[in-house]
């Protein structure tokens, strides 16, 4: 079935495959300027600051390669993502200790609701799946539909 939690946060101009970045602060640079240039209310450096801060709490490094960044803005109306794969996976200071490779970033605004809960809930089961993370993996950079419908639970039917 179709994530509707998740297909509403992307659109093929927020997936990029095979990404080379040198560090987490480069992977989350990157995302940073791609989430503000898909967002009239926020800077690069304004979503840079939020995904930072949240790190500094403790790492989003979700395990087995894959990270979900996250931040809390105040000008951001509805969560927004992006989703990226490198091309060499980096130190994140994930939870197993394991380099990342996969990224979903998210922005979402300031006050908490159950619908952010329900996101990070699809997305954890989304990444658990060993099978979806492979396919992921293998992405290059034309494969922007296919990725969005492995994302969004549409990918039964591959063309």
């Amino acid at each position: 079935m179709p994530s509707n939690l998740i297909s509403a946060l992307l659109n093929e101009k927020r997936i990029a495959c095979q990404v080379h970045v040198n560090s987490k602060k480069g992977a989350l640079d990157l995302i940073s300027e791609t989430l503000a240039d898909g967002l009239e209310s926020v800077t690069r450096e304004q979503v840079f600051d939020s995904l930072n801060g949240r790190e500094r709490l403790g790492s989003t490094g979700f395990g087995k390669g894959v990270a979900l960044p996250h931040g809390r803005m105040p000008n951001v109306y509805r969560p927004v993502g992006v989703f990226m794969t490198l091309d060499e996976a980096i130190d994140y200071d994930a939870i197993d200790g394991q380099p990342v490779d996969l990224l979903f970033a998210l922005v979402v605004p300031e006050a908490a609701t159950e619908e952010h809960l329900q996101i990070f809930a699809e997305l954890s089961a989304l990444f658990s799946d060993e099978g979806v993370c492979k396919r992921l993996r293998s992405c290059s950079g034309d494969d922007g539909d296919e990725v969005l419908a492995l994302l969004t639970g549409g990918a039964s039917n591959p063309a």
